[in-house]
């Protein structure tokens, strides 16, 4: 009996830091802001402008929805970016306090991705509004978008633990996760449709990438149509397989961070 109450103790104060964490990261982000958690709805819709004017006019594409579709695509991207490298530099950036505190190391990835996933969630708001705007309402379909929210989440975890780890130990890890999230925007078909792609022998550029595969299918919800399955259970299986994988290394490492940090 004692035990099971130290237990619940301690996971009720792993809960307490993981929420100060997630809170001290937003407060962070915004420091020196003046427009501070506004800029989260200003930016995308900025950036979803500036992407809708040139690619619209180069590609030449005449669908009055396409700022929904890039937009769409770009704050799922964004989230995953941002959260993936907020959690690459989390163990380093925490040297400080995990040199004199002991909070379990787990919760500094765990809160750089949920910080930005509170963000991600509040810039939905300008997709909504831009959606009515545009004439993209919401149909049945919509309650489908819960499942790739979820999945991105998952992908941003796995691949977050895997980046912390590795970042402790080989310090340009940060410089070359930015050349390959550079890849992977390219291969999300955030600013392009991928109709010519997907009938080509390149489509498993695209398919073999989760995070598109989830993009393709929030887009799906978005635009009242079917998700494509196929796609889910690959994005689930890939998610699974990297959060043990971000999980095991983690934990066989962690004791050797603070010698290298």
């Amino acid at each position: 009996m004692k035990s099971l109450v130290v237990h619940n103790d301690r996971k009720h104060q792993n809960r307490f830091i993981l929420i100060e964490l997630v809170k001290k990261g937003i407060r962070l982000k915004y420091r020196r802001s003046y427009l501070g958690i506004i800029w989260s709805l200003l930016e995308p819709l900025l950036t979803t402008i500036v992407l809708t004017i040139v690619f619209g006019t180069l590609l030449g594409y005449k669908d009055p929805t396409f700022p929904v579709y890039i937009l769409s695509g770009r704050l799922l991207y964004s989230f995953f970016s941002q959260s993936t490298t907020a959690a690459l530099k989390s163990i380093r950036q925490n040297s400080a306090m995990i040199k004199k505190v002991y909070v379990p190391k787990l919760l500094y990835p765990l809160s750089a991705v949920i910080f930005n996933y509170v963000i991600f969630i509040i810039s939905l708001i300008v997709l909504v509004a831009l959606s009515f705007i545009m004439g993209v309402y919401p149909t049945l379909y919509i309650f489908q978008a819960i499942i790739p929210l979820v999945l991105i989440v998952g992908l941003s975890i796995g691949v977050g633990l895997i980046l912390s780890t590795v970042g402790v130990f080989f310090r340009d890890m940060e410089y070359l996760w930015n050349v390959v999230l550079m890849l992977i925007m390219y291969t999300c078909a955030i600013f392009y449709k991928p109709d010519r792609i997907m009938g080509s022998k390149w489509s498993l550029v695209l398919r073999l990438n989760p995070l598109y595969c989830i993009i393709a299918n929030f887009r799906n919800a978005i635009y009242g149509q079917s998700m494509d399955w196929g796609m889910i259970l690959y994005a689930t299986g890939f998610i699974a397989v990297s959060i043990l994988i971000g999980i095991w290394m983690f934990k066989k490492n962690e004791d050797k961070f603070i010698l290298n940090i």
